[in-house]
């Protein structure tokens, strides 16, 4: 009975953390100062294609597990499927927290615009605690970073660094090609790729042993 209790607690984790992750997204997009660094790619082929922000994110995850396929050079039916399930389940969640933050202020001046991309870092990291504390399996973008680091023989870290820059230089060459700009590409993007990972290590340090102890206990 423990045992079931403990699976129904890391799901539900599990899917709030996605949740507000995909919230902190739309906020972020609400903001138009540029998107983080796992969205970019997503948000550049929703602006040049004109199909949602949603189903350009299942697009773009469908992409991250091809390339895992290639550089693991085998495919695990199993695997791809859970991931692809993980993408449109985030992806449905994109486009429902699109639609929910239709509802807030418009970002019509600088002031609004910077405070939605500051909550949208917070939003983000809270989400991501949430998402890595419950233990399941990764969206395909994190698990991409994994398969870099383990076939490149790099820390976790730079190959986080390296699949974030990779993505935001494609979404960038996607924007510049399509649309003349850089679109999904801009400070907020910037930003994202430094704070989150610093605000989000600090929320492990002070809160990940207290949702560990509500999991097990």
């Amino acid at each position: 009975m423990k045992h079931h209790r403990s699976i129904i607690k890391r799901i539900t984790l599990y899917l709030v953390g996605l949740f507000f992750l995909s919230l902190g997204v739309s906020i972020s997009i609400l903001a138009d100062l540029g998107v983080s660094p796992v969205s970019s790619l997503a948000y550049a082929m929703a602006l040049t294609s004109g199909l949602s922000v949603g189903m350009m994110t299942i697009v773009a995850n469908l992409l991250f597990i091809v390339v895992q396929v290639i550089l693991n050079k085998r495919f695990n039916l199993r695997e791809s499927v859970i991931q692809l399930i993980i993408a449109i389940l985030f992806g449905s969640f994109v486009d429902m927290t699109l639609f929910l933050v239709r509802f807030l202020p418009p970002a019509d001046t600088l002031v609004i615009q910077w405070l939605y991309l500051i909550i949208s870092l917070f939003v983000i990291s809270i989400g991501l605690l949430g998402y890595f504390s419950a233990k399941l399996t990764l969206m395909p973008y994190d698990e991409l970073t994994h398969v870099i680091g383990e076939k490149f023989n790099i820390v976790l870290s730079k190959a986080k660094i390296t699949s974030d820059l990779l993505s935001v230089i494609i979404a960038a060459l996607i924007c510049i090609i399509f649309l003349q700009s850089f679109g999904a590409v801009g400070i907020g993007t910037l930003l994202a790729a430094y704070f989150v990972g610093r605000i989000l290590g600090w929320l492990i340090r002070r809160y990940q042993k207290h949702l560990i102890h509500w999991l097990t206990e």
